[in-house]
């Protein structure tokens, strides 16, 4: 018996590297899973079917059930296709998990608005794309005891601002957003919204100057490790965990916390500039500093 056995779950991008070792490890868990995978470079282009149905094989060679996807999730009608091959291959849809994404590294002067959009529209608009898809079906299902989720892909390069990656780091970051306002919206509908921050070794991470990596040992890191976090996250035991960022790299797994006031002025009936000015240096700053901010 797996742990998610009779599970129905679509993973987008999960042909390959952490989409791939999680879409394993999920099938080997019991669940029945469409592998959406464009197979593309690292930038978007030269797509091809290959990756995708190449996972599918090894998944149902080893006595899983899978198949293969190659919709476009940034396309808001074909990502729409998507959830619908897995409700009429296996009857039903309980996880999204959503990996999809391109780089277009660029510093903010030198990044086309070409690249900014780009990479906008697979990360957020893709996320966006899927989890109104599914949020439609399990409305439609009335069932506030079920056990939905959906899994989001966000970044230590939008938590703490990768200087090279701004179209990247905002599109993570404005996932956390998305992550919070499904977690607040879908409860009551029998769905959980929680994202990973991953780290692992994949060729994503393989764009990024080695000492601006994570943990400045992202070549050790199995994505294993963040496949096993998404794993129980899918799972029906997971039901408490709403709302939150958890990071996976390695053996290390982090609960974040949400952003919360460090600092307060206060005053009535209103500031006067330059008493304003003063009270931000004397209170604000030495907390800034203090957090090595």
């Amino acid at each position: 018996m797996g742990m998610l056995d009779g599970r129905v779950i679509v993973l987008t991008g999960s042909g390959r590297g952490i989409g791939g070792a999680t879409a394993k490890l999920l099938a080997a868990e019991g669940a029945s899973v469409v592998v959406n995978d464009l197979g593309v470079a690292l930038d978007g282009t030269e797509g091809s079917v290959g990756p995708a149905q190449e996972l599918v094989n090894e998944i149902t060679a080893a006595g899983g059930a899978a198949v293969a996807n190659t919709d476009d999730i940034a396309d808001y009608d074909a990502a729409g296709n998507l959830i619908q091959q897995a409700i009429s291959e296996f009857g039903k849809l309980d996880v999204v998990v959503n990996v999809a994404g391109i780089l277009r590294d660029r510093m903010i002067f030198n990044l086309s608005p070409e690249d900014w959009q780009s990479v906008l529209n697979v990360h957020m608009n893709g996320t966006f794309n899927t989890s109104k898809h599914a949020s439609v079906y399990w409305r439609e299902q009335r069932n506030a005891e079920a056990q939905n989720r959906i899994i989001n892909f966000t970044s230590v390069s939008g938590q703490f601002g990768a200087p090279g990656q701004p179209n990247y780091a905002a599109a993570k970051m404005g996932i956390i957003g998305l992550t919070y306002s499904c977690a607040n919206a879908l409860g009551r509908y029998g769905v959980t919204t929680n994202a990973i921050s991953p780290g692992a070794a994949t060729r994503m991470v393989g764009s990024i100057p080695e000492e601006r990596r994570s943990g400045g040992a992202a070549a050790a890191m199995s994505p294993d490790h963040v496949a096993r976090v998404v794993a129980y996250i899918a799972s029906e035991r997971s039901g408490w965990m709403n709302g939150q960022v958890i990071g996976a790299a390695g053996p290390k797994v982090t609960l974040y916390n949400k952003p919360a006031a460090l600092q307060e002025l206060v005053a009535f009936p209103e500031w006067e500039l330059d008493t304003l000015q003063e009270q931000m240096e004397k209170v604000f700053k030495p907390t800034l500093e203090g957090h090595g901010r």
